[in-house]
């Protein structure tokens, strides 16, 4: 089938990595991208500008293999992983285990000690997860050059600064961990049994100060090491932000296999997507054992408080810290019976929504506004592809 010609507005920022030294260019950070790349086939494969997506992703086969609207999801998806990796391997650098799986950084005692506070397998669990986004983006890229589509970059948006504290790459980062606000309302909308924003419900959030304001979630330089305190409210702020990071992939993932045409296509997504879940019920866990902690930020003069969990406003049956599934609530409509689902899974605006929120949570401050068009357009094709009739 003739590929179709790429529209003028996507060829002004979508990364198309062609032959040569251009190919998925080798990452600034500890581990060989490019290396890894090579290994599963994706350097030197040659994707003409023709297999760019279309902005009406609909579900006409590019190349004989699989759709526009395919493309454009598995595109998202990619975008979406080495963001995730990015911002994984900078709390496995300081916080996790550093070896030949994920390299990178020499790790920090204080940080690692502080997050152990919360359970003493986080350093391996940080580990685990960073290995599994870092397989999730080069599996998902590896698979677009096989069927003739555009792999994903975002090389050259690394311009981030990263961390000064003791064990910390001097690196470009995509993404920004030193100026958070998280938002926790998943912990309060998996423990309802009443709710679902899937039709239209909204949830307090489980720590209100994390949402006011700009927090650490890593130590920004060795001066955030001194006070035993603070340093416990940055590894508690970033245990709920490990959770509000998975939530966000345990729903898109479902959201967008709605619109998958493939079979072959659609077992990627769910098969990723579980590995998200599972992601999520760990550091779902993991946050509700953070300590009792109260701190200000000697840098910015903002207040966090991590209350007991356990006492009110969230006290009760339903709120007990120990509770790592879904509890049971409204799914579809009001009508019928409460089931234990993910939420959302609305598929409607699901890739602009997941952009909108990590935005909100203040990973991308400092970003350019190229960075911004580039993910808005992925964005727009990924919500645009519909299943073919």
């Amino acid at each position: 089938m003739t590929r179709d010609t790429l529209p003028a507005t996507v060829s002004s920022t979508t990364d198309v990595e062609s032959t040569g030294n251009d190919s998925v260019s080798q990452t600034k950070q500890g581990f060989d991208r490019r290396s890894l790349l090579k290994g599963l086939g994706i350097v030197g494969a040659a994707v003409s500008a023709g297999s760019l997506l279309a902005p009406e992703a609909g579900a006409e086969p590019t190349n004989g293999s699989i759709t526009r609207g395919d493309t454009a999801i598995l595109r998202f998806l990619a975008a979406a992983e080495i963001l995730e990796t990015d911002l994984w391997q900078q709390y496995n650098e300081l916080g996790g285990i550093q070896d030949s799986e994920v390299p990178g950084g020499s790790g920090n005692p204080d940080y690692t000690e502080a997050l152990a506070q919360l359970d003493e397998d986080m350093a391996q669990y940080i580990h685990d997860n960073t290995e599994d986004e870092l397989t999730h983006e080069l599996f998902i890229n590896a698979y677009l050059v096989s069927k003739g589509a555009a792999p994903v970059s975002l090389e050259r948006f690394r311009t981030l600064p990263s961390s000064k504290a003791t064990g910390a790459q001097q690196v470009g980062r995509l993404t920004n961990l030193m100026q958070l606000t998280v938002d926790t309302t998943w912990y309060t909308r998996y423990r309802s049994r009443t709710g679902n924003p899937d039709l239209g419900d909204t949830f307090p959030p489980a720590i209100p100060t994390l949402a006011v304001g700009q927090h650490p979630a890593i130590p920004r330089s060795n001066d955030d090491l001194a006070d035993p305190n603070f340093l416990q409210a940055i590894a508690n702020t970033a245990a709920f932000h490990f959770a509000t990071i998975e939530q966000g992939g345990t729903s898109l993932y479902p959201q967008l296999a709605q619109r998958v045409n493939s079979v072959e296509v659609l077992r990627i997504v769910l098969s990723i997507g579980g590995t998200e879940i599972a992601h999520f019920q760990t550091w779902g866990d993991k946050a509700g054992n953070a300590p009792q902690v109260s701190a200000i930020d000697p840098k910015t003069g903002v207040l966090v408080t991590f209350p007991d969990l356990n006492s009110p406003p969230l006290d009760g049956e339903d709120f007990q810290t120990n509770l790592i599934m879904p509890e049971p609530t409204v799914f579809l409509n009001r009508h019928l019976p409460p089931c234990s689902v993910i939420r959302p899974t609305a598929t409607r605006g699901a890739a602009m929504a997941a952009v909108a929120a990590l935005t909100a949570d203040g990973l991308f401050i400092g970003q350019s506004n190229a960075f911004f068009e580039f993910m808005r357009e992925l964005a727009t094709q990924a919500d645009a592809a519909r299943r073919g009739f």
